[in-house]
């Protein structure tokens, strides 16, 4: 018989709040990792300060927001009210403590939960707050939530706000680095929601006049939209429409009470509802919803009362009302859309006709796809079944209508070797291998009807579940795991091609990375060190005294389970697929990846001759 294990009083503990922020950070801000993915956790510490600067802004107080990040020090600082001096410590040190629980100050905040500062405090290896109002400041430091320094009240000629200075903890974000296109794209949403609202950041200033609008304008094209872009607002809701000319999926930007909610949610749900309705009963014609919403770009933006999140990082709206005396969320967006829209599209006849002859195009693609995609649709489920083309994680396999896990990731790869090696060391729980066969196809200038007709194309779309929109999509993270040469790198290429092609937004959406794994493994008897460029081998040969052995790693499949682990884990290297936001996805396709021109040779012959003279320095 087993021995049984003692419990008593002193197997009860108490934590305060800064440890069990620290030990269960995943509660508090979601996932963690380095700053590869617009959602880790370095992100969500910028956000949960930057939010309480915004909510000043919406009381009327403070028009300029100041953001510095140098190396791994952030700085905040805004021009507010700034908090009441005799409780500077309080509201960044003690849970449940904040002005937004009176809402007669902050009636439509995000952050309702008192979590926000005190988690980035606790998260923090440095972390001071300044607040300045009435002539008088005070301040405070803290060392991973401990206070270690605190400055009463003194008299002072700044202007009035607060101003939060921390450094995440490199312990708990590993190797972590703060991406400026990553924290543009925060910044920029958070004007477009606020316009009259300057955010200066490292020098460069954000702002918008024209809200969502303003957002459609730097997310697609002018020559790429079907129409001019309808523009609506409400009391508590603004929207934005329009369609591509190019794009075959529905692309969506959904915010509440200035929060990107990037899984969508109730209100997300309902505008995409609202929207086929009333087209549908402009028309009086009984249109296919995905019809309608083929090709659409849109944003929405509701406030809400108290809303509800699905999680902490409140990335999916779950609040079903209104609040106060308004109608559900369901109602309420419906209400607006059907009498703004319909109203517009009287008053635009011609956009009323490009809209409906984009729909009846739509029909047609659709009618004449129906076939091939009942097979390509048949032939996935008998391949999902059947083969170990996609072995899924365990998040999906019990639940297949579970939420999108932040962590969950699909890996994909070339050939058994690299799959198998991937397979026997992932976390099975939230990571899942998809094996491609042989090079794929090169998909530039081809219709969506290839997808279906591609076996490779047609198994990777049912496995991601985007054929329609990104809602669906069932992994957070799409990583493509390929050789570290030539052939890996034109394989990487075909797959980005297949993405931009048919499915943009999995990278305008931050989805889609590429699996940086070592080319060199440098060891002697005590230690190993994993190298992923020449000057980190040449590192690890100084570090190491004497002749330590120098493994060069061709392929993904040579390295063991054993040490794969190590490289799809905590210490997992992302690199970020990021769009050149001054090129259309046009423009890059027809560069890379169409007919040979003089153009393309010669940046191939001018990076070869970089490439050359970096070697022959080395030399």
């Amino acid at each position: 018989m087993s021995k049984e294990t003692k419990y008593t009083e002193d197997n009860i503990r108490s934590l305060d709040w800064k440890e069990h922020i620290r030990m269960r950070p995943g509660m508090y801000i979601g996932k963690l990792g380095d700053g590869s993915s617009a959602d880790d956790g370095i992100y969500i510490l910028l956000k949960e300060v930057l939010d309480n600067s915004i909510d000043e802004y919406v009381m009327g107080a403070g028009k300029t927001i100041e953001i510095s990040i140098q190396g791994d020090k952030v700085i905040v600082r805004d021009y507010g009210r700034g908090i009441p001096l005799g409780k500077v410590v309080d509201v960044v040190s003690k849970m449940n403590t904040g002005g937004k629980y009176d809402s007669r100050a902050f009636k439509k905040s995000v952050g309702l939960n008192g979590v926000g500062t005190k988690a980035v405090n606790a998260l923090s290896t440095f972390f001071r707050v300044e607040s300045t109002r009435d002539g008088k400041s005070a301040s405070a430091e803290f060392e991973k939530g401990n206070l270690t320094n605190q400055e009463t009240l003194e008299e002072t000629s700044r202007r009035r706000g607060t101003k939060v200075s921390f450094i995440p903890d490199n312990t708990i974000f590993k190797h972590y680095k703060y991406r400026t296109e990553y924290v543009a794209k925060m910044l920029k949403n958070y004007v477009y929601l606020n316009p009259g609202l300057t955010i200066i950041f490292n020098g460069e200033k954000y702002f918008s006049e024209n809200g969502l609008k303003d957002l459609l304008s730097d997310n697609i094209k002018e020559e790429d939209r079907l129409y001019d872009i309808v523009h609506l607002k409400g009391d508590d809701i603004e929207i934005a429409i329009t369609h591509s000319k190019t794009q075959y999926s529905e692309e969506y930007h959904s915010f509440v009470n200035g929060q990107h909610t990037t899984q969508g949610g109730t209100h997300q749900a309902a505008f995409r509802e609202a929207v086929v309705k009333t087209i549908r009963e402009f028309y009086s014609k009984n249109y296919e919803a995905s019809d309608i919403r083929k090709s659409i770009v849109s944003a929405i933006s509701i406030k809400v009362m108290e809303p509800v999140f699905e999680s902490q990082t409140k990335t999916k709206l779950g609040s079903t009302e209104m609040g106060g005396n308004l109608p559900t969320v369901r109602t309420y967006i419906n209400d607006f859309v059907k009498t703004k829209l319909d109203n517009f599209l009287h008053k635009n006849p011609n956009t009323a006709e490009s809209l409906q002859r984009k729909i009846l195009q739509a029909e047609r693609e659709r009618k004449d796809l129906s076939g091939i995609r009942k097979l390509a649709k048949e032939r996935a489920k008998k391949a999902s079944l059947h083969n170990k083309k996609l072995r899924d994680c365990r998040i999906h396999l019990t639940d297949s209508k579970k939420d999108r896990n932040l962590e969950s990731t699909l890996f994909i790869t070339e050939g058994d070797s690299a799959s198998g090696s991937i397979t026997k060391s992932r976390d099975v729980n939230t990571q899942a291998v998809f094996s491609l066969r042989g090079k794929p196809l090169n998909s530039y200038n081809m219709s969506k009807k290839i997808v279906y007709e591609n076996e490779e194309f047609n198994l990777l779309q049912a496995a991601l579940n985007i054929e329609e929109s990104l809602e669906d999509l069932r992994y957070n993270n799409i990583v493509i795991a390929t050789d570290a040469d030539v052939d890996g790198m034109h394989i990487r290429l075909l797959l980005i091609t297949f993405f931009l092609q048919f499915f943009p937004e999995v990278i305008k959406e931050g989805h889609l990375y590429i699996l940086q794994t070592p080319l060199f493994r440098v060891r002697n008897k005590k230690e190993t060190i994993y190298c992923y460029s020449e000057q980190e081998r040449k590192d690890a040969i100084a570090k190491l005294s004497g002749k330590p052995e120098i493994t060069r790693f061709k392929g993904l499949g040579e390295i063991s389970p054993d040490e794969f682990v190590h490289f799809i884990g905590d210490d997992i290297r992302l690199d970020p697929v990021m769009l050149d936001k001054e090129k259309s996805i046009e423009e890059l396709l027809s560069f890379y990846m169409g007919k040979n021109t003089p153009q393309r040779q010669e940046f191939i012959i001018d990076n070869l001759k970089v490439e050359l003279d970096s070697v022959e320095e080395e030399l």
